[in-house]
């Protein structure tokens, strides 16, 4: 097994990677986020997305189907795949990313099929586009998914990235994905319910990156939670990180609101050091709300929390709300706490 490497440093990894033109295989479990790394790589890099599911597949997909001018039997190439001389840039784009997902998913005659993509970077008699690069995904063989073994001819044509989870480099992703402020506070709060996965589980379901963002789909504009909504979360994330999270959730009401906070600054009363949970939701509720006309009250309402919960509020900013960076206060809280974002 290879080492494991983090989601962020696996789109670095990648960006080196396709400078040595070489095809990467990212290897995780189920709901990780594999798709969500490579539409961030490709949007950051300019390139468009060309999927395909390998397991869904056919070989005519990858080898193109059957075509004869009389004489001669020839290969009609995928339209999927962009190819030297026939295809043009897309527009304001600088190329392409082939996303081969399920690689180790599909059959071995289909694997085999894709040896001159990856490899040769030839669809049939055609080459692939210059601008273009290929990427291989697929679950580990010891999580009970749909798996078979890549062959060992595949096996050496590919480089192997071994991906996990990091709750630090979800939550930029979540504040930056308009995932809802409840979920990514509890995660902050609970990182190890991030990810539940065990292969061995006889949950219908678990927690894990996909199926937190589902939660925060169906719960976005629901603020009291009733039976059907708790139904609805324990049938996307389980009935245990459920359960945790609804109960979480229930914190909220004894909380200032945003209001409160906004009118009173000085005054308004803020949970204490006994109540880690509550001080927890309070970083997430000022991140998520701040603004360029309130800045002014809920930095003061912030400076009132404990350092390290003053640096979580920030950090999420800066995630949340770059456009802030820049603000005076924001600048003098900086430069008041440097301490702190060093250490």
């Amino acid at each position: 097994m290879s080492l494991e490497i983090t989601p962020k440093d696996t789109i670095q990894g990648l960006k080196r990677l396709f400078r040595a033109d070489k095809v990467p295989m990212l290897v995780g479990s189920p709901g990780i986020g594999k798709s969500d790394i490579i539409n961030n790589l490709a949007k950051s890099v300019d390139l468009e997305v060309r999927d395909l599911r390998l397991a869904q597949a056919d070989p005519t997909d990858l080898l193109g189907f059957p075509t004869h001018d009389g004489l001669r039997m020839s290969y009609a190439p995928p339209s999927i795949f962009p190819l030297e001389g026939i295809d043009e840039l897309p527009k304001g784009k600088k190329g392409w990313l082939i996303f081969l997902d399920e690689m180790n998913s599909a059959t071995p005659n289909l694997q085999a099929a894709a040896y001159k993509i990856v490899l040769d970077r030839k669809v049939g008699d055609y080459n692939l586009h210059p601008n273009t690069w290929v990427v291989c995904a697929g679950n580990k063989t010891t999580d009970k998914a749909v798996v078979n073994r890549l062959s060992t001819a595949m096996q050496s044509r590919l480089i192997h990235l071994n991906l996990v989870t990091s709750h630090d480099d979800w939550l930029e992703w979540a504040n930056n994905n308009g995932i809802d402020h409840r979920v990514i506070s509890f995660i902050k709060f609970r990182p190890e319910r991030l990810h539940t996965f065990d292969p061995n589980h006889n949950d219908d379901t678990f927690a894990c990156p996909r199926t937190w963002s589902f939660l925060s789909d169906i719960i976005k504009h629901t603020s009291k939670f009733d039976y059907v909504d708790y139904a609805l979360m324990s049938g996307t994330v389980g009935q245990g990180p459920a359960t945790e999270f609804k109960a979480y959730c229930d914190i909220y009401t004894s909380l200032p609101t945003i209001e409160d906070m906004i009118n009173n600054p000085t005054g308004v009363k803020l949970p204490g050091n006994s109540e880690p949970d509550k001080q927890y939701a309070i970083t997430t509720l000022i991140s998520h709300n701040m603004n360029a006309d309130n800045i002014d009250a809920l930095i003061k309402v912030t400076g009132k929390l404990p350092p390290e919960m003053q640096l979580l509020t920030l950090k999420d900013v800066y995630s949340k709300t770059p456009d802030l960076k820049g603000h005076p206060l924001i600048i003098k809280w900086v430069t008041d706490n440097a301490h702190l974002m060093i250490g």
